[in-house]
């Protein structure tokens, strides 16, 4: 059965994070996806490529995971052969993303405009820090920039001295996913259409796109919230606990279940009517997480998630990665596939989270070497011969 982006075609400019997450989810739904890089290779082919725990075969985790599925050609677009050669591939494809900063992709000659001149049906896509336009538009980001910009930092941590990112790149991740949604919303719109157009993604406009209803509390209130931990700020007892072995998480968002957790813990000191509602929890909300806390505290992870799990209490234990990729719910889902290597050994990275009933055909085939496609590119898509390739090779525009 065909993947569901069978017979769409991308060039895919991207390097360190957020583009290549993007292509890469691309590239897991059945996109063909052409890697196109500079002669010397791109950046992150270096990264943790000599690190003897983080590597495979002079492969390092970032390229390893984020290029599977995806061709490799090395073409040198600052020359005007190079750059004619790219072109010419735009005419045989659906979709070109690129995370370059502002004003690059113009410098290049590879902005939606030039492209779409070779190509109007030509879809382009730059993941960049601020987006295309505006007075912060030309500053360089990184993934803490846009998690310190977008606000989402000033609530995280256990306090409001001491504010933390996320332990994930939310903010590279989240241009990367926010670019597929574009990519795919410019696909379906070209079907009535027949024209192409160009998907302007900011890292930070996807920061403040999940402050989501947040921003709009903050808008009524006036407040600023701060971070409060893992607790909440109307949801009591939501919160982590300790048990005897590690932690686990409880959410009591509704009456209900605070009715069943105090009716499993038969705790007096919890059974009081004013806690029957969330204000009156939320009044003493300091005293029900201690308690909770030293209830939990005399015995296992596993005992309490299975006596809190039999009377669908929201719970959770606080997962190491080594446990959550060990998972039976992940597993089953298959979030946890075998990373080839080209020349046959294999690690294990996620899967892909987007399941569909129909195109469920999930292929993983292995992150390429430097340009290891070229040859194969060039003839079947640019009809060159072997002559013109190795001329082209010689001269130093592709390798």
């Amino acid at each position: 059965m065909k993947q569901a982006l069978t017979g769409v075609r991308v060039l895919d400019l991207t390097h360190m994070l957020s583009g290549p997450y993007g292509s890469m989810i691309l590239a897991d739904l059945g996109a063909e996806t052409i890697k196109v890089e500079p002669c010397h290779g791109e950046g992150t082919r270096k990264l943790l490529a000599t690190d003897p725990k983080n590597s495979l075969d002079g492969m390092g985790a970032y390229y390893i995971t984020l290029n599977r599925n995806k061709k490799s050609i090395a073409v040198d677009l600052k020359t005007p052969e190079g750059l004619a050669l790219f072109k010419e591939l735009v005419k045989t494809v659906d979709v070109v993303i690129s995370n370059f900063g502002a004003g690059v992709p113009e410098r290049l000659g590879i902005d939606y405009v030039s492209l779409a001149a070779v190509n109007p049906r030509i879809i382009t896509c730059t993941v960049s820090g601020f987006g295309s336009d505006g007075p912060g538009s030309k500053r360089p980001a990184f993934d803490q920039v846009a998690q310190a910009m977008g606000g989402g930092m000033s609530i995280t941590g256990p306090d409001p001295e001491h504010m933390v990112r996320a332990g994930i790149p939310i903010g590279d991740l989240g241009g990367g996913m926010f670019g597929v949604m574009g990519i795919l919303a410019a696909l379906y719109e070209r079907e009535r259409s027949d024209v192409g157009q160009h998907v302007d993604i900011s890292m930070l406009d996807c920061q403040i796109s999940m402050l989501n209803y947040m921003a709009t509390m903050h808008f009524l209130s006036g407040d600023d919230p701060y971070p409060i931990g893992n607790s909440h700020f109307v949801h009591v007892p939501y919160n982590t606990f300790t048990c005897s072995d590690g932690s686990i998480v409880i959410a009591v968002i509704t009456d209900n279940f605070w009715q069943n957790l105090k009716g499993l813990l038969k705790c007096s000191e919890l059974d009081l009517p004013q806690y029957d509602n969330q204000p009156g929890r939320w009044e003493d909300r300091k005293m029900i997480n201690a308690k909770l806390n030293e209830l939990l505290s005399v015995d296992t992870c596993a005992h309490w998630l299975a006596l809190f799990e039999a009377q669908r209490i929201p719970c959770a234990p606080v997962n190491s990665l080594s446990q959550a990729l060990a998972d039976t719910q992940v597993l089953h889902r298959n979030m946890v596939v075998d990373l080839k290597h080209p020349n046959g050994n294999s690690t294990k990275g996620p899967g892909n989270p987007i399941k569909l009933s129909r195109s469920r055909d999930e292929v993983f085939t292995p992150a390429p070497t430097l340009g290891q496609h070229t040859d194969e590119v060039m003839t079947q898509l640019l009809n060159l011969s072997v002559k013109q390739i190795e001329q082209m090779k010689e001269q130093g525009i592709i390798k």
